[in-house]
């Protein structure tokens, strides 16, 4: 199971998750992965990977090159276009960057073994690939798409000289792609754009969403004021613009509506797709209409990352009372958080799947999300949540007012969420649909077409 990336984002919590349950079908998974080893932060294949066999590829050194690119093990690209990041985006790299992230994978898929496995898993669609058909061009891959990469191909395809060389890279993945005895997508949205992006038959592609540990996810029972007076007073980790973690810091007046107000959650990065200043527009567009304070928090936001103005920019900027940045958390963190929270909210626009979503539904929480993409597939608007508009302000402010308002409401849609997370997006069952691809594509049924 090969990932270009340093785990950071929803792709390497599924190549955890999925490699963990794999392990009860009968397979056994080596995990090769990007990784970044810096005191103190996140990033680190070894311990975020701990307990399964991970050889990471570590890239700590390219981040003290004049340019992190041209290192002898380069950092990996990104299909995001954030300025001064170390990671650029694919589509800024010409030849002889490529050559460089290619030779280097080359080398780590043959110190672990690649060419002696029956299956190469390759999550998104990166060098990674171009490697594999170098070291082990008999061994059958399955791509997995976590939607990331058609964003970006969906961006060459509307402005095809936004970036030097775009065209070259999207030629490059559509030839992944080809490649790959068959494509996991996340949803059935995903199908037709696979189809149309990559030249991808629908037939070809799986579909298996993303799921949760029910060991981990599960109602609970927990001091919910301790645990924000923990999070965000006596240890807090908000950092502000060019600041450290625990930077941004509240006092013990400021945890007054964490009483029997609900909680109004946000997990995820602060990239521009997620749309967090709408969310705080909206959370202080609401709150005449609240029947009580409640306080919306913010979870997340890797490190000195973020697109467009910052959160707490925006909280300031539009006056929004109640609203907290908790910082940067680990995922095995995140089951409290939810146990201490009563909605879920995901305002992005164009989420591929929503992985925080269906986690939240596992500890009986509804969802505030957005109609398109993976929400739309995940959330069941009236039953399991709220379903709103994109890029709408007063359609997710009167969402936030209903879920805070009607108790009642919150409590029927947070059990029925809990009901079809159980019964949908368990790994443990995720991970035999899984198997099975694996077993088709070594058995030589995938290559005959069947």
């Amino acid at each position: 199971m090969g990932l270009a990336f340093f785990p950071r984002g929803g792709s390497a919590h599924v190549a955890r998750n999925l490699a963990t349950a794999l392990g009860g079908t009968g397979w056994d998974v080596t995990v090769l992965s990007g990784s970044l080893s810096r005191a103190g932060e996140p990033g680190d294949a070894r311990e975020f990977y701990a307990g399964l066999d991970v050889r990471p590829l570590d890239m700590t050194a390219a981040l003290a090159a004049p340019d992190p690119m041209a290192a002898e093990v380069p950092m990996h690209p990104s299909y995001e276009d954030r300025a001064d990041a170390p990671d650029r985006i694919f589509a800024e790299l010409g030849a002889a960057a490529f050559e460089r992230q290619v030779t280097a994978w080359c080398r780590a898929l043959q110190s672990a073994g690649a060419a002696h496995a029956d299956v190469l898993h390759l999550h998104h669609l990166t060098p990674i690939n171009e490697a594999a058909s170098r070291v082990a061009p008999q061994v059958p891959v399955v791509g997995h798409l976590h939607g990331t990469e058609l964003l970006m191909l969906e961006a060459i395809t509307a402005d095809p000289g936004r970036w030097p060389h775009g065209e070259v890279w999207a030629e490059r993945m559509r030839g992944w792609a080809a490649a790959c005895e068959r494509l996991i997508v996340l949803s059935e949205s995903q199908v037709a754009r696979a189809e149309q992006l990559l030249g991808v038959a629908s037939e070809r592609c799986v579909r298996v969403p993303n799921g949760f540990d029910p060991a981990a996810f599960r109602p609970r029972e927990v001091d919910r004021r301790a645990h924000w007076r923990r999070h965000l007073v006596d240890a807090p980790r908000g950092w502000a613009p060019g600041a450290a973690a625990g930077s941004v810091r509240y006092s013990e007046a400021d945890l007054e509506p964490f009483g029997d107000a609900p909680v109004l959650l946000y997990v995820g990065r602060f990239t521009e797709v997620k749309r967090i200043q709408l969310l705080i527009e909206a959370h202080a567009r609401a709150q005449p209409g609240y029947a009580s304070r409640a306080p919306l928090v913010l979870v997340g936001g890797f490190p000195g990352e973020w697109e467009g103005e910052h959160p707490l920019d925006a909280i300031r900027r539009t006056g929004a009372r109640d609203a907290f940045l908790a910082g940067w958390h680990g995922h095995d963190e995140l089951p409290a958080f939810l146990a201490a929270s009563d909605v879920v909210v995901l305002p992005s626009v164009r989420e591929q799947f929503g992985q925080v979503l269906v986690e939240g539904m596992a500890c009986g929480l509804p969802a505030i999300a957005v109609d398109a993409y993976g929400p739309a597939d995940i959330v069941v608007h009236g039953e399991t949540g709220w379903l709103v508009e994109g890029d709408d302000l007063v359609d997710l402010a009167n969402a936030l007012v209903h879920a805070v308002n009607c108790p009642t409401e919150r409590a029927r849609r947070g059990e029925h969420a809990l009901a079809r997370a159980r019964e949908r997006y368990a790994w443990p069952a995720l991970a035999g649909e899984v198997a099975a691809v694996y077993d088709a594509a070594v058995g030589g049924l995938l290559r005959a077409g069947t």
